[in-house]
């Protein structure tokens, strides 16, 4: 079954600041801000919130079919994409502008600064979710405001059941926009912080969003996670790390395991366990798409924490 994975693929470049920035930003001074840290440890990693959702897809055997905007620069990526057998023939490369990339500076004391430069991503309306054939599945996640409007919205005529994400573009959207989207979608993800946001943005109580979707999923850190149906609300328990080297993209991984579950059937339980214990596996590695297993390994992993086999 193919799943239809609609983002941003991107560029992270990470430095590690060997000090505090509190030591060098004097508060009565910041209306005139002038500083710059030296940075001697830095690494680029692929990212992007579609990018992360198909590695990790691609990891269980799922079948994930990007569609995102990218730039002259996307050189590397391709070949990395290839390399994993990750097809790339929906991402347009539009060649005056640079793929999307993020620039994060972090402290000793984890504080981050960061500046995202959008880049191609900002027309992502030039691809469709209509001209693609075979898509069973599908995920509208943070990228260009425009690309998401249209297609969360040619996604609901096609008839394809698709999950909402809105993560960090949510403030792209007034009250209105994201209730159409929730209204249009099948499923609904955010994390915990995202869903008191969303409630207050759309004006719509937790109860309310369930009684339009089939399931709003709300992941909640090393708490694990809780999916909330008509029916019934699921607390899902954590999945156990063997050590926390690095929290950035567990929940893109988390709904590469979403997206896994929904499509084979499994039972709400367990597909949120998917979910936990994909995140709990990045979690073990740096950047967002360096952890290397296969479906075997996956469920052999899933039986020994859950005490039961996919």
């Amino acid at each position: 079954m193919a799943a239809l994975i609609c983002g941003s693929l991107a560029y992270d470049t990470i430095m590690v600041f060997p000090d505090q920035f509190k030591n060098h930003i004097l508060p009565d001074k910041v209306h005139i801000l002038n500083v710059s840290f030296l940075v001697p440890r830095m690494r680029r990693e692929f990212g992007g919130c579609a990018g992360n959702i198909a590695y990790n897809l691609k990891l269980l055997g799922g079948e994930p079919i990007p569609m995102a905007t990218v730039g002259q620069d996307f050189g590397p990526y391709r070949d990395w994409f290839l390399e994993q057998g990750i097809p790339l023939d929906r991402v347009k490369v539009i060649d005056e502008l640079f793929t999307p990339q993020a620039f994060i500076t972090t402290d000793h004391d984890n504080n981050q600064i960061t500046a995202f430069h959008p880049g191609a991503m900002m027309r992502s309306y030039e691809n469709h979710v209509k001209d693609v054939p075979g898509v069973t599945f599908g995920i509208v996640s943070p990228d260009g405001r425009e690309g998401m409007l249209q297609n969360a919205k040619e996604f609901a005529e096609a008839g394809t059941p698709f999950i909402f994400d809105p993560g960090q573009a949510m403030p792209l959207f007034n009250g209105a926009e994201l209730r159409d989207f929730i209204e249009l979608a099948d499923y609904v993800t955010v994390n915990d912080y995202e869903s008191n946001l969303l409630q207050e943005r759309t004006g719509w109580s937790e109860q309310d969003i369930v009684s339009r979707v089939k399931a709003y999923i709300t992941t909640r850190g090393p708490k694990g996670a809780e999916i909330h149906t008509k029916e019934k609300t699921f607390d899902i328990a954590p999945a156990h790390e063997r050590r926390v080297t690095d929290p950035t993209g567990c929940g893109d991984a988390f709904r590469a395991g979403l997206i896994f579950g929904i499509e084979k059937g499994y039972d709400w339980m367990t597909i949120g366990r998917i979910g936990n214990l994909m995140g709990a596996l990045k979690v073990e590695h740096p950047g967002t798409q360096n952890q290397r297993f296969d479906y075997e390994e996956f469920a052999e992993q899933f039986k020994q924490q859950f005490g039961y086999a996919l």
